[in-house]
This record gives C-alpha cells, structure tokens and sequence, in this order.
C-alpha cells in the first residue's frame, strides 16, 4: 500500500513535516490556545440550562447543510446542542445569555463535528491561527 507523502504543516510560517494538516508542536498550540470545554463555557451551568432545554426541544438533528449529504433536515438522534446561527463568543460579546436555549440547535454527532470543525477558530479548522 503507498503511503501518503509528507507535507508542511498548514500552519502559516511552520517549515514542520507533517503527514496532513497541522504538525504537532502547533496543534498543541491550538489546543492550548483554546482551553478546556470549561474554560470556554461549558460547564455544569452549560449542560444544565441550555444543552437539556436544546435536546428536549430538538430531540432530532435539525441540521439541512446540504453539504452533509443527508436529507432535509437530517434527522438523527441529536447528542449536541449546537450554538446558531450565532456562537457563544458572539453571544457573550453582545452580552446576551449564552445559555438561553433559544440560541441553539439539536445536531447529530457527524453533523454537530463538521460545523465545528468548519467554523471554530484555533480547533479543527487547518489553516486557522
């Protein structure tokens, strides 16, 4: 079986090797730059007022990204509640509550990973800071 060729890190300025996307020093970066889920908001208050109130609302994904690859609304069992259409950083900027159900959506797990991995800064994204 071939094996996939080595290329630079997608970090801008990072001469590192690496087998796709980031290399390890500035993934480890990244990580580091963006916390823990408690850090970022997450916590017990999180799971208790918006994530329970977003599941029981959205017990299905409401998720119709066409991207997706799924029917409209995809419709699996929702496990994310997904802040939408704005995130919590914009939330809190606009000092709104972020944990007002009314700022979420139920995902499936596949759908709730592509959007995070599509829009939040310094995670999964390659090529973000």
């Amino acid at each position: 079986m071939p094996r996939r060729a080595l290329t630079i890190c997608t970090k801008p300025g990072c001469p590192e090797y690496t087998n796709g996307g980031r290399c390890t020093s500035c993934q480890a970066k990244a990580e580091a730059r963006r916390g823990t889920s408690t850090q970022r908001g997450y916590g017990a208050q999180h799971r208790a007022e918006f994530r329970a109130a977003v599941i029981a609302r959205d017990p299905n994904c409401v998720c119709t990204e066409a991207s997706h690859d799924h029917g409209q609304p995809c419709g699996a069992r929702s496990r994310h509640a997904d802040h939408h259409p704005r995130d919590r950083r914009e939330l809190v900027a606009a000092d709104e509550n972020p944990n007002d159900p009314r700022h979420g959506r139920g995902l499936c797990g596949p759908c709730h990973s592509r959007e995070t991995a599509r829009h939040q800064p310094g995670g999964w994204a390659a090529g973000q800071p």
